[in-house]
């Protein structure tokens, strides 16, 4: 059965909500990556959706994509694998080896030791820096007024090539304001890519600028309990 007869209702419906989010904002179909966030669920539970055709993944947790995604990536070589959630230093090593974006680069420790893999490792995933945009004391991320100093560190101290930002927005507030501030720092700083936008809001994100959407549950369904 190839690729094509294979249906995953919620991904269609996600897919067809990305095209006229596209169109509606007048731009080219498909300029929108669609990260299908595949947290918590098992190896079983993501086949479906890598049967459906997706190929781009994201995981919030270096230690559960460990588990489950090298079996995946051997079955399906083309998967592309984006670590949506913050990072820990002792963590860059496998994070550098398994993923081919993230998305979450928020302060020079970190930016160290991804600088430190990527020189060992002669590996290079896309790097986002993640902002802060509500100031929100308990989530990660760069606060807006200090991004333009940290990215420029990130370039000319660590030497990585930062290709673009990424952001969630406080659950409370209207996203399209934190959408509009990420998308004129990253105009400030010649950043190509925009991580934001998720199962409430992806829309939104794709009518200011977004070219990455974080979607899981309108695709997976309800999440199963993470294992503590």
């Amino acid at each position: 059965m190839t690729n094509q007869t294979i249906r995953h209702d919620g991904l269609d419906a996600v897919r067809e909500q990305v095209a006229a989010a596209e169109k509606a904002a007048g731009r080219p179909a498909g300029s929108v990556r669609l990260i299908a966030v595949s947290k918590t669920f098992d190896a079983d539970g993501i086949r479906p959706v890598i049967a459906a055709g997706q190929r781009v993944f994201g995981e919030n947790r270096v230690q559960e994509a460990l588990a489950k995604w090298p079996a995946l990536k051997a079955e399906t070589p083309d998967i592309e694998l984006h670590l949506i959630g913050p990072l820990q230093s002792n963590k860059a090593r496998d994070a550098v080896a398994l993923f081919d974006a993230i998305h979450t680069i928020d302060r020079d420790k970190i930016a160290r030791a991804i600088a430190a893999e990527i020189a060992r490792a002669g590996r290079s995933p896309r790097l986002l820096v993640q902002v802060n945009t509500g100031a929100e004391p308990q989530k990660a991320g760069v606060l807006p007024e200090d991004t333009d100093a940290f990215v420029e560190r990130c370039r000319s101290v660590h030497g990585l090539a930062i290709d673009g930002l990424m952001c969630i927005p406080p659950v409370e507030e209207a996203p399209a304001p934190h959408f509009a501030l990420l998308a004129k720092i990253a105009a400030r700083l010649g950043l190509a890519s925009l991580s934001m936008g998720m199962s409430a809001d992806f829309e939104t994100a794709i009518a200011f600028g977004a070219t990455d959407v974080r979607v899981g549950s309108a695709i997976f369904g309800t999440r199963p309990p993470i294992a503590t």
